[in-house]
């Protein structure tokens, strides 16, 4: 597959090395041409350096490393280069007191597909820190890493499934585009617990056979 990458920080590092070593054409693009040059050089695999527009261009799909705040912008100047390409949102708009950026407005999902119409947007890997998505592969207590998908077109996520199990995780269908919003959400809800608090975010959900309530208990059979 040929991945364009949009940002030189910390996410495009993680997660486009994964790709690279899974054998996919990797382009990392940046406005500085060489932080661009030093992460490609460092993702390895054949990976190479571009501005942002040839790397928008470049892929089948585009993951949008960019902080909230600067993703939309970039991508409504690539709007073009990016029409019919899967881009793939891993933004978290979190701010100040781990407050989320987008309540009551669009998420930052819903932000990048109004400014680039044409592409067909994915949120994922949006819940985790940047150290997470470098662990080859991230496993915890024999289970491997879930990341939830939103989007509304079935190619784009197929594709994108691809990608999330190339990282060594599972992907799990969280619906379309209009629950981005939710993950982002959680994002913030988790971060506030695990930094702020130092809590255990993990504790808070039971286990799947107990997420409705725990079985009703079958009534004693009656002495003969």
């Amino acid at each position: 597959m040929r991945i364009g990458v949009l940002g030189t920080g910390n996410m495009a590092d993680a997660l486009a090395t994964h790709w690279a070593r899974a054998g996919h054409e990797v382009v990392v693009g940046g406005r500085d041409a060489r932080r661009a040059e030093r992460l490609a050089e460092r993702v390895g695999g054949g990976a190479r350096a571009a501005g942002l527009s040839e790397a928008a261009g470049a892929g089948e799909v585009v993951l949008a490393a960019l902080p909230f705040g600067a993703g939309a912008e970039v991508v409504r100047d690539l709007r073009g280069a990016l029409t019919g390409r899967v881009l793939v949102d891993c933004s978290n708009p979190v701010g100040p007191g781990f407050r989320l950026l987008t309540e009551g407005g669009p998420s930052a999902a819903r932000l990048l597909a109004a400014a680039a119409p044409g592409a067909r947007v994915v949120k994922a890997f949006n819940l985790c820190h940047e150290d997470v998505w470098r662990m080859r592969p991230p496993v915890f207590d024999g289970r491997p890493l879930a990341v939830p998908l939103c989007g509304d077109d079935d190619e784009a996520l197929g594709l994108v499934r691809t990608l999330v199990r190339d990282v060594g995780c599972e992907p799990v269908a969280a619906g379309g585009l209009d629950r981005a919003g939710l993950l982002e959400a959680t994002a913030a809800l988790l971060i506030g617990l695990w930094v702020g608090e130092g809590a255990d975010a993990q504790a808070i959900a039971p286990p799947l056979a107990f997420a409705a309530g725990p079985a009703p208990t079958e009534p004693a059979a009656a002495l003969p």
